[in-house]
């Protein structure tokens, strides 16, 4: 099944989804020095915020983000190397995952501000799926 993305007013949210965004917004502005002290700040659980940093934007940064899923092949530097793919292409990452390596691999979530973005995304996944240390890439959230 599809990803459905919704637009909806905010004050029939749970709570949790606002200070999800407020959480961020301090992480973002260096406010917070990480996950569990924006946490803390806004009096969400740890688990909460992990659970769902990735699903709940603020509608001004949605225009700008997109997550992009790789699969590493476990080798010095892999990761190093992709990062370096994405700060070419003047783009900011926002939440970045990455898995145990198994059988030979690692799979990498990125959730990736793409405002200010030299190219376009589709290129940027282009040339990830070229090089050899990566086996995959595919864009799985389109800009909303």
């Amino acid at each position: 099944m599809a990803k459905k993305f919704l637009l909806v007013d905010s004050d029939v949210l749970p709570d949790v989804f606002l200070k999800v965004v407020k959480a961020k917004e301090l992480l973002a502005a260096g406010q917070a020095k990480n996950l569990s002290a924006a946490a803390k700040e806004v009096n969400i659980s740890r688990s909460a915020l992990y659970k769902y940093k990735d699903k709940v934007f603020d509608v001004s940064e949605t225009k700008t983000v997109v997550a992009v899923h790789v699969v590493l092949l476990d080798e010095l530097g892999a990761l190093q190397n992709l990062l370096q793919i994405i700060a070419k292409y003047n783009i900011s990452i926002v939440t970045i995952t990455q898995a145990a390596p198994v059988d030979g691999t690692a799979a990498v979530s990125l959730t990736l501000k793409v405002k200010d973005m030299v190219g376009d995304v589709d290129s940027l996944v282009e040339e990830m799926r070229r090089q050899s240390f990566v086996v995959a890439a595919k864009r799985i959230m389109r800009d909303i």
